[in-house]
């Protein structure tokens, strides 16, 4: 069955897709200095020569001092820098594949390593990093303009470069998604709000200097979640009339897809329906949407990574919901991390050949 949904070709804006897997976004480490090296390259390619339908880069940090908070995540600002993404491109397009860079700033979060801070005050709407939490100061007017200029210029650099479309990373607790959560955003001015619709001005004013950088039949992506990395449990929508107003105003401001996050796909989103975060969102805008969240594994990735072992599992769910209508893509997070070869395996039946994940590929660039 999953290879009938699945393998289903998909365009959106121009977009061709041969199938409807992505390789979702994850952070890998591997780039000293901020510059993806030929290993990088040579990653991202064996996922093309795996039939990957379309992949989404590890976050790339655009042009702000505190973008990043580890000094071997890539950059995407920098003549060095988007050289290196030129090669990723270049690789990956000649095996045949399609990608997008995901563009990221974590806002207000601490450094992974203890020995190095970022080359410049953190950003954050209100100066914390979770409810009541101080960390930092408050973006001024002038750093919330530069921040949405760093993001439409390295959306522009992406076209230019060759990329296939863009993603910007609003999920997560990160700087995007700080400006959502009214936990971390008690700004009075006009980015924010006691209604999300208001507090989700930042992502809007980022996606409308996004789509004049790109122009307008260049595809935009945007990662949201209703699930922060400072609280498992927090919904920024309670209602399915709150995320349509929400999810409305991305959508108007010019996304063409919304990648929507979930710890586990199959998990409802409201009582009353079986529909996940990402079937409500299709539903009430419109346009596509990815699923993602513990695809293809048993557990889900937190515990993947914080050191459990996760076995192969039924896609029968999945392909259910596809098959439905619920969503347009698939994306694939550890599965694709244990092997580039998975969506290969998937369509030819082997499923008897897909192995465990183990959180020592992490170790590695397979």
């Amino acid at each position: 069955m999953a290879a009938d949904a699945l393998f289903k070709p998909f365009s959106v804006k121009g977009l061709h897709l041969k199938n409807r897997i992505v390789m979702a976004p994850m952070t890998r480490s591997f780039s000293p200095g901020g510059v993806a090296t030929e290993d990088v390259a040579q990653y991202y390619r064996r996922r093309a020569e795996g039939e990957v339908g379309l992949i989404v880069s590890e976050g790339t940090g655009v042009d702000r001092p505190a973008s990043l908070n580890d000094p071997k995540v890539p950059r995407f600002h920098g003549e060095a820098e988007l050289a290196a993404w030129k090669r990723v491109i270049d690789e990956v397009h000649a095996a045949g594949g399609v990608m997008a860079p995901q563009l990221w700033h974590v806002g207000a979060v601490r450094s992974r390593e203890a020995e190095w801070t970022p080359p410049g005050p953190y950003d954050s709407p209100s100066g914390l990093s979770r409810p009541e939490k101080k960390f930092g100061e408050a973006m001024s007017d002038a750093d919330v303009a530069d921040a949405i200029r760093a993001f439409a210029e390295a959306a522009g650099n992406a076209k230019r470069l060759g990329f296939d479309a863009v993603e910007l990373h609003g999920a997560h607790g990160y700087l995007i998604d700080q400006f959502f959560w009214d936990g971390t955003n008690r700004r009075e001015d006009a980015y924010g709000s006691k209604a999300l619709p208001g507090r989700a001005r930042f992502a809007g004013d980022i996606l409308r200097a996004v789509r004049q950088a790109v122009g307008p039949d260049y595809p935009v992506i945007i990662r949201i979640s209703q699930w922060k990395q400072q609280d498992y449990d927090v919904k920024l929508a309670e209602t399915p009339k709150a995320l349509e107003t929400w999810l409305g105003a991305l959508v108007d401001a010019g996304a063409d897809v919304l990648h929507c996050s979930q710890r586990r796909f199959w998990e409802p989103e409201f009582e009353g329906s079986d529909l996940n975060f990402a079937g409500w969102a299709k539903t009430l805008t419109g346009v596509p949407t990815i699923t993602v969240g513990s695809v293809g594994l048993s557990g889900d990735f937190i515990a993947g990574f914080s050191g459990e072992s996760a076995q192969p599992a039924s896609l029968e769910e999945l392909e259910r919901r596809l098959d439905r209508g619920d969503f347009d893509l698939v994306a694939v997070g550890r599965a694709l991390l244990q092997d580039p070869q998975w969506a290969v395996k998937v369509r030819e039946g082997r499923t008897s050949e897909l192995a465990a994940f183990e959180r020592s590929v992490m170790a590695t660039l397979y």
